[in-house]
């Protein structure tokens, strides 16, 4: 048989570790897909009260995820230099940052009702969204303590477990979501408060199944993550915060200029709130898609990069960015196409339907870009390149998405076209740069390696 070619080679093996990556992450959006609709389901009311509460926890949630996604990166260079005793090390010391995560979380989450309401969130929708946040802030601990197991894992490149975790998730929600929204099967009806209950529960739940599969599957056993107790090693947590607190901050300009806007619309009345929550909601999900394919291409750059090869990590990150803007590329003209069939999955309400109709238009514009930014951040953490990476993205996202967005959407009256238009300036400058900044360092660091090699 003839070999694979390199640029087969490395998109076969990213789609591979992509495919569990892209269940959890479509269960993930599924999840929230499920409380829009069940709360659409009750009024406009109902699922603003969701829209609202989930950007303000998205925030917090984007943070913690970002400080944990570190754990990738950091597990597979040690992975690919074969250095076992450190992997299991990395698992160990991610707990114990989950914790600190979760503390900070709780916090923010607990100030959620004056916070909303210095916003300027409608008197009708904030005490909802407020119960909503309180719900789900009791799953937080389970959620982030879950979070520092899988990207752990999947620095190892073992991500089967991860689509196990997502598929028990999504089924038990809908189930939960189902009781506790409605009052069904002789639960509570707790409308939009019921979604944040059926989310902390099933937080827990995740965690537990996890702990208890890395724990005792075999693919573990080289790197002995659970067996034994290990203190908090300050060396190498701060080890990973170096690592860790600049990926948390790009995650976190980015989602938080998508909470922010949500928010910013949120001033505009209940039925706006309503259809950016639906047009947001599809775009996310397309978004899984080239999520995952980034998850992927940092797992495979960085056991690339850990072997000491930069030049084959170089070619597997473009080959990344490519699958990413490719996919994205097709899902822009399916929502092109289709937005308003899209649209009326959620909702009936004939002023939702037509403002999400026209939203989805503008999601329609900002994909591919989209697909860009995200596979050449995925690419830049498999180097370990994360300093930098985040200035851009406060950047392209707060000097020049959000100002355009409150400038033109709130202060000139504009309204949620401006906002949207926003944030598609946003992503494309974003896209741009990091794009620029993986060529930069990556041609760098391989004639770094060629020089090394030539020394005597």
């Amino acid at each position: 048989m003839r070999p694979l070619s390199p640029f087969r080679s490395d998109a076969g093996a990213i789609a591979r570790l992509a495919g569990p990556l892209l269940v959890n992450n479509l269960a993930t959006v599924g999840m929230l897909f499920t409380d829009t609709v069940m709360a659409g389901r009750l009024g406009a009311h109902e699922l603003a009260a969701v829209a609202v509460g989930a950007n303000y926890v998205g925030i917090f949630y984007l943070g913690g995820l970002g400080l944990l996604l570190a754990m990738s990166p950091t597990v597979a260079h040690a992975y690919g230099a074969g250095d076992d005793r450190a992997v299991g090390g990395y698992f160990r010391q991610a707990l114990w940052l989950s914790i600190g995560v979760s503390a900070v979380a709780i916090l923010g989450l607990a100030v959620a009702g004056p916070l909303l309401r210095l916003i300027g969130i409608p008197p009708d929708v904030a005490p909802r969204a407020t119960e909503y946040v309180h719900a789900v802030a009791f799953g937080a601990p389970g959620l982030y303590a879950f979070l520092a197991l899988r990207f752990s894992s999947e620095g190892i490149g073992w991500t089967r477990p991860i689509l196990f975790t997502a598929l028990t998730a999504l089924g038990t929600k809908v189930l939960l979501s189902y009781a506790l929204i409605y009052g069904n099967f002789g639960a509570p009806r707790l409308g939009a408060v019921g979604a944040g209950v059926a989310t902390a529960m099933v937080e827990w739940l995740i965690f537990v199944i996890l702990w208890l599969y890395v724990r005792n599957h075999r693919m573990y056993r080289p790197f002995a993550p659970l067996r034994h107790f290990e203190p908090p090693d300050l060396r190498k947590i701060v080890e990973i915060l170096r690592l860790a607190l600049p990926i948390s901050g790009s995650v976190l300009a980015e989602g938080a200029l998508f909470s922010a806007a949500a928010l910013i619309l949120g001033t505009f009345g209940a039925a706006v709130i309503a259809a950016h929550a639906i047009a947001i909601n599809y775009a996310a999900l397309m978004f899984m898609v080239p999520l995952s394919l980034h998850s992927a291409t940092t797992i495979h750059v960085g056991h690339k990069v850990g072997r000491g090869d930069p030049a084959a990590g170089r070619r597997a990150g473009w080959v990344g960015i490519g699958l990413c803007v490719a996919i994205m590329t097709v899902s822009a003209l399916v929502l092109a196409v289709a937005r308003e069939d899209i649209a009326r999955l959620y909702t009936s309400d004939p002023e939702v339907l037509a403002l999400a109709t026209y939203l989805l238009a503008y999601a329609a514009i900002f994909q591919i870009a989209d697909g860009a930014q995200v596979g050449a951040a995925g690419a830049l953490r498999g180097f370990k390149d994360a300093r930098i990476p985040m200035l851009l993205n406060v950047f392209s996202y707060w000097i020049v998405g959000f100002p355009l967005a409150y400038g033109f959407g709130v202060v000139q009256g504009y309204g949620a076209s401006a906002v949207w238009l926003a944030l598609i300036v946003g992503l494309f400058v974003c896209a741009l740069l990091l794009t620029a900044r993986f060529r930069f360092i990556t041609d760098r660091a391989v004639r770094a390696h060629r020089q090394a090699a030539c020394s005597p």
